[in-house]
């Protein structure tokens, strides 16, 4: 079977978790015999193809014209929808006129106005906004989520949050695929491997820097504790301004690394007796998955998916409460690692398992259409 996979056209200029989960289910594909090609192409050849897959509707400006162009040369087509709310994010700690505008506005009207801010502000114009801007946000995520067959949400818990704010979601059959970690390279640390003689020693967060993730909350929560802070990750484009206020804010213990590849955080993993991930919203937080496999305690968001994914087995905080994220931390720190999280999460939670449930769902669209796998 030969699948095309495709998402927005910033997957690779302005990377994210969706970004990883696009090619770490690509590679797992190939492993497991399906031909898997990602494109951000909004009307490609499908000439070959059997299936396309689309991943994100938060960005259904892009994701409409690749639907469409599936649908119209008779390919079946299945969603990947990662599917998250920003409205708490947006009305309780968003700043400025967007979060002025958000508090007074309803979601998808906030998410259009963005998506205008950011074809003006970052060039990201394209046939697919103009077609936003005429039908609406809401409109167009519904027509996408029409035109697919199948869909594939990465918990229960997101479902069902996408049903309550998408009632028409409810007609559509799903297969759970849940996120994931690389096997190999996030594997079960090797005695003593942490990066300059380091042992367990730091707490660590790998995100994305802007207000969503929730860096200066964190910078505020560490001041005062003995321990040094590192971040890595890249800013987001439109908030420099909150990474400036990062970084003003950071104390002698915070070290900023920036942006690594995946193949790089490891040795950053195994010398952090803590992650943290204080997001207002994850649908699970790829970081979370990765070093909690890698043997750190965690530090993560009460909103979202988490709590499908790590139970009782992480240490939970409210994002935007300097207070509540402190407390986590000392508690966190304090205790001894847990060894069965990392052995749940690379017996439950690996992309090869992923691939097999994500040909579930290709075959069950492939059977709608009279196909099969």
């Amino acid at each position: 079977m030969r699948v095309l996979l495709q998402s927005r056209t910033t997957l690779f200029s302005v990377p994210g978790g969706d970004t990883v989960q696009m090619r770490q289910t690509a590679a797992a594909l190939e492993r497991a015999g399906c031909h898997a090609t990602i494109s951000t192409e909004l009307e490609p050849d499908l000439t070959g193809y059997d299936l396309v897959h689309l991943f994100n509707l938060t960005r259904p400006q892009e994701l409409y014209l690749q639907a469409r162009n599936a649908r119209r040369r008779g390919r079946a087509l299945v969603l990947s929808p990662i599917y998250v709310s920003y409205r708490d994010y947006e009305r309780c700690a968003r700043g400025g006129v967007a979060g002025w505008l958000a508090r007074r506005l309803g979601p998808g009207k906030v998410e259009y106005l963005k998506i205008l801010a950011r074809a003006l502000r970052n060039s990201e114009l394209n046939r697919g906004t103009a077609h936003l801007l005429l039908k609406g946000y809401g409109t167009l995520q519904r027509r996408v989520v029409e035109l697919a067959g199948v869909l594939l949400p990465n918990s229960e818990s997101e479902m069902a949050r996408a049903r309550l704010d998408l009632p028409y979601l409810r007609l559509k059959p799903y297969v759970v695929v849940p996120n994931a970690v690389d096997h190999e390279l996030f594997g079960p640390p090797p005695v003593g491997a942490a990066p300059n003689g380091e042992d367990r020693r730091c707490v660590l967060s790998v995100a994305r820097i802007d207000g969503l993730k929730g860096q200066l909350t964190l910078v505020r929560a560490m001041k005062g504790l003995p321990w040094p802070l590192v971040l890595i990750g890249k800013p987001a484009p439109n908030h420099l301004a909150y990474f400036e206020q990062v970084k003003r804010e950071a104390g002698p213990n915070v070290r900023i690394i920036g942006e690594l590849n995946h193949a790089g955080l490891p040795p950053y993993y195994r010398a952090a007796k803590v992650h943290v991930l204080a997001s207002w919203m994850e649908t699970t937080g790829l970081s979370s998955l990765e070093a909690g496999a890698q043997g750190c305690n965690l530090v993560i968001t009460d909103r979202g998916d988490t709590r499908e994914y790590f139970g009782d087995q992480a240490y939970y905080c409210e994002p935007g409460s300097v207070a509540s994220l402190r407390e986590a931390i000392i508690k966190a720190y304090e205790a001894p690692s847990d060894p069965l999280l990392s052995e749940r999460i690379l017996e439950h939670y690996t992309w090869d398992r992923a691939a097999q449930r994500t040909l579930e769902g290709y075959r069950l669209a492939l059977d709608q259409g009279g196909l099969s796998c």
